[in-house]
């Protein structure tokens, strides 16, 4: 912990029969306390038990906040809502790395180095043709990423700032490069190269979408939609994706190395694969007029079905990225023409449902950001199997981010969780011609 104070230390303590235990508790700048149980084992012998850390602090961070009951995030303390509506990726990338807001000298200087790093090194092409026509892009990803330490060696040496600091650019410059060539090798068209004069999103797209034989035209409001996207998903604290980068950057493993981890992680379907299976739903209800038959079919605890998109692990309000993840559905499925799009009318029934329904009031399933972007993400181009893809590009920069003040981090150690071991006490070893 840093920035401990004095002799005004609380402390909490912890009873267990006829001892007692007392432990220092420590301040959040805000937040819930956190009573400090490093010496725990020590002290008492026993380990904690909390299955999925649902009640324990993993690190220390001043990265992201949440405030689940009120709906809050703040990406250094600024909201979530206004690096949306008035802020870029880069500038919230610069953000998330540097820890303030970047002066327009400084975006400039940010910018520039981060689009001279879009491009791979040319034999990753060369790399991606041993893989199967058919494989699933987060496959494509995880191992192109993990490669990535196999080019750059310059930038792997975790004690050097410096080379910190250059793998931290690169992997934001490269992840929509990576991206973009997972996509297009999978739908057999030819790589398209990045562009160094144009910003973040509106490459992406291009070299998702641009083919040689005709030239692209950008949409600034589908490339304005993508940037959101990305800033929405940029980084959302110590999720699992989150702290298994941090748990292999504690053994030392280079940057790509760890956000590889990171993506295997993210490619669950409890995880970063929510939109997808939103999207799933959607399809299977069609209409807004079977809406009513698969709420009652979501309260029913027998059917086993459960409406996608709705609720989070930690909002246990109003998911702020979902206010404005349904704003920027309107403006795409506008732009292209989608305004009656059938899956658009059967959310916003559902989302209608949800705010009103003193079921989903009381259990507080409120629509998440997963809720909309699947609809918005089908709407641009993107197949469902890219949607996981389009995740992982985006939270590259907090995964860095996170991984960079893990390494800073004076007190930092190798993650070594404990487990409360119920298997058979110690026994002899048995010759196999005694064994029954």
């Amino acid at each position: 912990m840093t920035d401990k104070p004095g002799a005004n230390i609380k402390t909490g303590k912890i009873s267990v029969g006829d001892k007692s235990w007392s432990f220092p508790v420590y301040p959040g700048s805000i937040g819930p306390d956190v009573l400090d149980i490093g010496k725990f084992y020590a002290e008492t012998g026993m380990f904690t038990f909390d299955p999925g850390f649902t009640s324990t602090a993993a690190c220390e961070s001043k990265i992201t906040y949440i405030d689940g009951d009120e709906g809050v995030l703040l990406y250094r303390g600024v909201p979530i809502e206004q690096l949306a509506e008035h802020g870029d990726f880069l500038e919230a990338c610069y953000l998330l790395l540097y820890g303030e807001l970047p002066t327009a000298t400084q975006k400039s200087d940010f910018d520039y180095r981060v689009n001279r790093h879009t491009m791979v090194h040319e034999q990753m092409s060369r790399f991606f043709q041993g893989f199967r026509r058919d494989a699933h892009p987060m496959a494509v990803m995880t191992g192109s990423v993990g490669a990535l330490s196999a080019f750059y060696h310059d930038s792997t040496d975790i004690s050097d700032p410096q080379q910190r600091m250059i793998a931290s650019i690169r992997m934001i410059a490269k992840m929509p490069t990576l991206a973009a060539m997972a996509y297009k090798y999978s739908i057999g068209q030819p790589f398209v190269y990045p562009l160094n004069h144009l910003d973040y999103a509106t490459n992406f797209l291009r070299m998702c979408f641009a083919v040689p034989a005709e030239e692209y035209k950008p949409n600034p409001v589908l490339a304005r939609a993508m940037d959101r996207i990305f800033i929405l998903h940029a980084d959302h604290e110590q999720n699992a994706s989150t702290s298994t980068v941090r748990l292999a950057g504690s053994t030392g493993a280079n940057p790509f190395a760890c956000v590889a981890a990171g993506i295997a992680a993210l490619w669950g379907p409890a995880h970063g694969g929510a939109n997808e299976a939103a999207l799933k739903m959607l399809g299977e209800i069609g209409t807004v007029e079977r809406v009513p038959e698969f709420v009652k079919r979501a309260k029913d605890k027998n059917s086993g079905f459960r409406l996608m998109g709705f609720g989070h692990r930690v909002y246990k309000n109003y998911d702020p990225r979902a206010k404005i993840m349904q704003k920027t559905a309107h403006e795409v499925l506008n732009e292209l023409g989608h305004r009656d799009d059938p899956l658009l009318q059967v959310a916003l029934e559902l989302e209608k449902v949800a705010l009103h329904d003193e079921y989903f009031i009381e259990k507080k399933l409120y629509p998440n950001v997963d809720f909309y972007s699947g609809i918005t993400l089908k709407a641009m181009g993107f197949p469902t199997t890219m949607f996981t893809v389009l995740f992982a590009l985006a939270r590259a920069v907090g995964w860095i981010a996170q991984w960079k003040e893990m390494i800073e981090d004076p007190g930092q150690r190798i993650g070594r969780p404990r487990q409360l071991y119920t298997g058979a006490p110690r026994r002899d070893y048995v010759p196999i011609s005694r064994r029954k």
